[in-house]
């Protein structure tokens, strides 16, 4: 059973940083996208990131530049740092999955959508006071 648990989020002021955590476990392919998205309230779940296990990153254009997803695959690990948060930027973060390599079939912007992916974690709260 594929598993994400999230880590890492918490209340930051605009300008800070935050690095999450997302651990997974129980996957049984190699291959894998593992994307991060956040959901405000009242809003849509919109992607932030993506990595893929080539290393492979592509970032949502209100992030680019600030936000860094990387992976650990020792430690069976993907991390988000957050940089120069914004207020606006205040929601709940999710990681999610996709085992093996249909993302070789996408557009990266298809994979910043929420339809490929399997498996979510259950979120974690990062709150960006003004």
């Amino acid at each position: 059973e594929v598993q994400l648990v999230e880590s890492g989020g918490g209340l930051v002021q605009a300008g800070g940083s935050l690095r999450l955590s997302c651990a997974r476990s129980g996957f049984i392919f190699d291959d894998y996208a593992i994307a991060w998205f956040r959901q405000a309230p009242g809003k849509e779940r919109e992607g932030v990131a993506f990595i893929t296990d080539r290393g492979s990153t592509h970032y949502a254009d209100s992030v680019k530049g600030r936000f860094t997803i990387s992976s650990d695959d020792a430690k069976n690990t993907v991390y988000l740092q957050m940089n120069s948060l914004k207020p606006e930027e205040t929601a709940v973060y999710y990681c999610a999955a996709d085992e093996g390599d249909s993302y070789t079939y996408y557009s990266a912007s298809y994979y910043l959508t929420s339809r490929p992916y399997d498996y979510w974690g259950q979120g974690t709260q990062v709150t960006v006071s003004s």
